[in-house]
């Protein structure tokens, strides 16, 4: 498809069909930057998208303990101070 660049006072801009924002699920928000070959418009995810879900499978699965089992040391022998 082929679009032309418009004006938005200083800057210029263009028109994404509908169709094109609903496909690639695009929101208000986007991350734009300029690649090799042009301009790359892609949808914005959010840090950690999907871990609590990721984290309930674990947890049904029996696989959300410690990776490995905890280990004694001296600070374990006696009670802290801080000073």
């Amino acid at each position: 498809m082929k679009t032309k660049i418009i004006r938005i006072g200083n800057s210029r801009g263009i028109r994404i069909p509908k169709s094109f924002i609903e496909e690639a699920e695009l929101e208000d928000e986007v991350e734009i930057r300029v690649v090799e070959s042009g301009v790359l418009i892609r949808k914005v995810h959010a840090p950690r998208a999907g871990w609590d879900e990721a984290a309930k499978k674990l947890r049904e699965r029996g696989e959300d303990g410690l990776l490995d089992e905890p280990v004694s040391n001296d600070f374990d022998e006696f009670e802290w101070e801080w000073k």
